[in-house]
């Protein structure tokens, strides 16, 4: 596959290929979220999309463009949570295997996911480096075909279906704002967006305990991680060649908020929409009652990631 920035075509292409595999999640609002921003907020819930996550979008585009052969060997990956259970279960619909390095860190709601799914699950020390390593092995043994969490176009391109049915449903939006961690999501965002809505403008957020992407944006060239230490965990990783093209291209601005603030959205969500929001989905959130000014009296898509959260550890204590 060509490593050129997909078009939208292609993000067409892909929802026509898993619009009969994956969830049309709802868009849902809030008025007393509105009023806390000063904005007109649509959150694309993709909290209540298959495995709990966005993810599954990209999984089941890639895994349907493989060959009988290629998917005769099993698929693999290695993540901390979302796309390793994304990838395990359209692996498992396609009835192939899915080997996943996961570092032993992971989030236990997420491993329990991956397992449920039946996933062959190699655990690893956290850090890119030894993610990359044990994978290294496992293809090397297996021929199991890898599919990159966020820089695969494939995956980029199915991630963008969400923005898409988004605009689809609310076609006068002014803006819109996902999460980045390795950017798949908010890269087919912006593909999507633009090829729907010229002037739209493209928002990402960020933890500013992982700020890659924001320094990245900035200074015009591309900055890994650096031992982030943030709660949204699915935003852990850097950007790759890929996707920090396609930002550099697309992208108004990328806005980073406090874990304070991250926590403070994810309860808002709780409280207000009765909906459950992981932390990573949260930051769009932040970011936009951050950066009320930007957002004033703008209808804002707002792309809700994910709900995969540990219940017996949410940071936030809920109201009586």
């Amino acid at each position: 596959m060509s490593r050129s920035i997909p078009t939208f075509e292609d993000v067409e292409q892909a929802h026509r290929r898993i619009s009969d595999k994956v969830h049309r999640t709802p868009v849902l609002t809030s008025a007393s979220i509105n009023e806390s921003s000063g904005a007109e907020l649509y959150f694309k819930c993709e909290n209540f999309q298959k495995t709990g996550s966005f993810k599954f979008r990209g999984a089941a585009n890639a895994l349907l463009q493989l060959s009988g052969e290629e998917l005769s060997k099993g698929v693999g990956t290695h993540s901390s949570g979302n796309h390793a259970a994304a990838l395990a279960l359209a692996a498992k619909l396609l009835d192939t295997e899915a080997y996943i390095v996961m570092p032993n860190n992971a989030s236990p709601v997420k491993k329990q996911a991956v397992e449920h799914y039946q996933a062959r699950i190699t655990w690893c020390e956290p850090g890119l480096d030894n993610r990359e390593e044990a994978f290294r092995r496992i293809g090397q043994a297996t021929g199991a075909h890898f599919i990159h969490p966020s820089g695969d176009f494939n995956v980029i391109c199915g991630q963008g279906t969400a923005a898409k049915e988004l605009l689809e449903d609310v076609p006068d939006l002014d803006a819109l704002i996902a999460p980045v961690g390795g950017g798949g999501l908010t890269s087919g965002t912006a593909i999507a967006a633009r090829g729907m809505k010229k002037d739209i403008r493209i928002y990402a957020a960020e933890p500013r305990m992982a700020d890659d992407a924001y320094r990245s944006f900035k200074q015009g060239f591309l900055i890994p991680v650096d031992r982030p230490n943030t709660i949204a965990d699915g935003l852990l990783t850097s950007l790759s060649p890929l996707t920090f093209r396609i930002i550099s291209t697309y992208h108004d601005d990328i806005f980073t908020t406090t874990e304070e603030n991250i926590v403070q959205a994810m309860r808002l969500i709780w409280e207000r929409m009765k909906i459950l929001a992981e932390p990573s989905a949260a930051v769009a959130l932040a970011a936009i009652l951050s950066n009320r000014f930007v957002f004033k009296s703008k209808k804002v898509g707002v792309i809700l990631s994910g709900g995969n959260v540990d219940l017996e550890k949410l940071p936030f204590a809920p109201s009586s």
